[in-house]
C-alpha cells in the first residue's frame, strides 16, 4: 500500500482520532471501568471489546509501517488483519444478536428488534468495505481508502454513547460519523486535488447503509428476518 508524502498524515491521523473516539466513547464502560463503578461485564463482551480494540490499534500499526516504507511488513501484517476482521464480524454480530436477544434497547421507543438493525448492518458495511479493499490490495490508492472508510464506519457506538452523555442520540450519531468522514475525504481531495473514486463509491455505500437500516429497522419484513436469527 504505497502511500504519498502529502496523504501520510492523513491515515496515521486518522487512526489516531479514531482510537481516542474509541477509548473517549468506552472508557465509563471497559477501559476505565473499575474507576467509573460500571456492571461487570460478560465474557463475551469482553472478547468483543479485546477484538475491537485489536482492529484499531492494527489499522495505526499498519498506516506507521506504510508511512515508513516497510510495505513487506505490512504485508505481512495483513495475514493477521484479515484474522482479525472475521473475530470482529463474527463476535461482532454475536452480540448483537446476544444484546437483541436480552431484550437490550437504548430507548424505550425503540424496540429490541428494530435496534438491533444498527449493529448487524454496521458488521454488513464494514464486512463488504474490508472485503473490497482486500480484493484490491494490489490497487493501494483503492485498498487504503477503502480500509479507512471500513475503521470510521465502526464509530458509530462510540460516538453514541459520547452524545449520550449531553443528551443527543438518534440521527446525530451517523452525522458524526459522516462528518468525520467527510474531513478525511475532504483533507485528501484537497491534497490529490481530486475525488477519488474509492472514497466516492465507498461513502456513498456507507450512506446508503445507514439509510438502509433505518429504513429496514421497523418494517415487518425485518423484523421476522431478526426475529429468525436471534432465535
Amino acid at each position: 500500500m504505497r502511500v504519498t508524502a502529502q496523504e501520510r498524515p492523513l491515515y496515521a491521523s486518522a487512526a489516531i482520532a479514531a482510537a481516542l473516539f474509541i477509548v473517549a466513547g468506552f472508557a465509563p464502560t471497559y477501559y476505565l471501568k473499575g474507576a467509573f463503578g460500571s456492571p461487570e461485564l460478560t465474557v463475551l463482551k469482553h472478547v468483543h471489546g479485546v477484538v475491537m480494540t485489536a482492529w484499531f490499534v492494527l489499522f495505526f500499526v499498519q498506516a506507521r509501517l506504510v508511512a515508513a516504507g516497510r510495505t513487506d511488513l505490512h504485508r505481512q501484517l495483513g495475514i493477521a488483519g484479515i484474522f482479525v476482521a472475521m473475530l470482529v464480524v463474527g463476535f461482532g454480530t454475536t452480540l448483537a444478536i446476544s444484546s437483541a436477544r436480552a431484550g437490550f434497547s437504548p430507548a424505550p421507543d425503540f424496540p429490541p428488534l428494530a435496534f438491533f438493525a444498527l449493529p448487524f448492518f454496521d458488521m454488513v458495511v464494514f464486512a463488504a468495505l474490508f472485503v473490497t479493499a482486500i480484493a484490491l490490495r494490489n490497487r493501494s490508492a483503492w485498498h487504503k481508502r477503502l480500509m479507512l472508510l471500513a475503521t470510521l464506519g465502526m464509530l458509530a457506538p462510540a460516538f453514541a454513547r459520547l452524545l449520550k452523555t449531553v443528551g443527543l442520540g438518534g440521527p446525530a450519531i451517523f452525522a458524526l460519523v459522516d462528518l468525520t468522514t467527510i474531513a478525511c475525504i475532504a483533507y485528501d481531495t484537497a491534497k490529490n486535488r481530486r475525488l477519488h473514486p474509492a472514497f466516492a463509491w465507498g461513502f456513498a455505500f456507507m450512506i446508503l447503509g445507514q439509510g438502509t437500516r433505518i429504513a429496514l429497522s421497523r418494517t415487518d419484513a425485518w423484523k421476522t428476518f431478526a426475529a429468525w436469527l436471534v432465535g
